[in-house]
């Protein structure tokens, strides 16, 4: 028997073209492995919408509609008894999971599901509703960070359980961490929107800088790989566009950084922070929702503070070495307390026993 059906609307973990959504999904298997429970990765279906076409937004409600009727029997010969559903929300909602754990008569659970009522008109009328809907029908949502427990708080409906799932790297250690004298590290993909705009404040603190022989690793690729690359072009060889990076090469980029500089514009959270704090890296981010969640108490810029203060934030770590090392050991302390899988699997795992049994 699998008792746990797994479904990621927004990204399988099997999809080719890593992402943090990819491997947060990626992290969440490997905790139901950790805790013991067995699961079944039940669809791929990507059901996507990012620009609030009703023509696509039927198109992809017919194509799950098809798809829930053939789960329902697989269900039925798996015995699946629970379905766990990870990133929905009104571009992105599950349309799979509440249909098909009706008809199972299993509990649905949530991971980082987000309400967002006032898309409840407009372009992703349709799919809010939908969206809404799945939150409604979930016995459980586990929220990453404190800004969508907010909402999931104040529209839960009677009964239901708004638990914490802190975000995590799908490993029980820490990695080794080095010597934090390198190149700073930048890590993200490169796409226009809220990405880019990360990039921009990072070309408008470095002009900044006043460090001599700074240098700077950009670890990322995606369609603004030009557009990056035209705002860096005035650091000459200063910045190293390196592109994308499997799991050991970026291992090694973390090892060989003195810090890593992301600003975090608009992030959910960002695995980067988790990857480069437990390498032992410190972080220069600003103080924004989200990465607020995985960073330690610190000194991070506020958003209006801009460049400036992004400056002098690497101006400071960079000219002080002890308190660079400091920063790093904190941060990577931080990280084996709070983010590591025995401490995840365990609140995740425990909670679906809870509702199985």
């Amino acid at each position: 028997m699998t008792p746990v059906a797994f479904y990621a609307p927004m990204k399988a973990p099997t999809h080719p073209v890593p992402s943090g959504d990819r491997t947060m999904a990626r992290a969440i298997l490997k905790a139901l492995d950790h805790g013991g429970l067995g699961w079944d990765l039940v669809s791929t279906l990507q059901t996507r919408d990012k620009a609030g076409d009703t023509t696509t937004q039927n198109r992809l409600i017919a194509a799950a509609e098809t798809e829930a009727a053939q789960l329902i029997a697989r269900g039925r010969r798996a015995g699946w008894r629970l379905w766990l559903t990870y990133h929905s929300y009104y571009k992105v909602p599950d349309l799979l999971g509440p249909p098909v754990a009706a008809a199972l008569g299993i509990p649905y659970v949530q991971i980082e599901a987000t309400r967002a009522r006032k898309r409840l008109t407009g372009p992703w009328a349709a799919f809010a509703a939908t969206a809404e809907a799945a939150s409604d029908a979930a016995a459980v949502i586990f929220h990453l960070t404190e800004r969508d427990a907010e909402a999931l708080h104040a529209y839960a409906p009677p009964g239901q359980r708004i638990l914490h799932l802190r975000p995590f790297l799908a490993q029980e250690e820490l990695p080794q961490a080095g010597p934090r004298t390198g190149p700073m590290l930048s890590v993200g993909m490169l796409r226009h929107g809220d990405k880019f705009a990360s990039y921009e404040l990072i070309a408008d603190t470095l002009k900044l800088l006043t460090v001599p022989d700074w240098r700077l690793v950009i670890a990322g690729d995606g369609p603004a790989l030009d557009a990056v690359a035209s705002i860096m072009h005035g650091f000459g060889d200063r910045v190293v566009l390196r592109g994308s990076l499997d799991a050991p090469e970026m291992q090694r980029a973390y090892r060989a950084a003195s810090l890593l500089f992301w600003p975090g514009v608009n992030e959910a959270f960002g695995m980067t922070y988790l990857e480069a704090q437990a390498a032992g890296l410190p972080v220069v981010a600003q103080d924004r929702p989200g990465v607020r969640d995985v960073l330690p108490p610190g000194p991070h810029p506020a958003p209006g503070d801009g460049p400036a203060a992004l400056a002098a934030a690497l101006h400071h770590l960079l000219t002080n070495p002890a308190e660079r090392l400091a920063r790093g050991d904190a941060a990577r302390a931080h990280v084996a307390a709070r983010h590591l899988l025995p401490a995840a699997s365990a609140t995740l795992c425990g909670t679906i026993a809870e509702l199985i049994a």
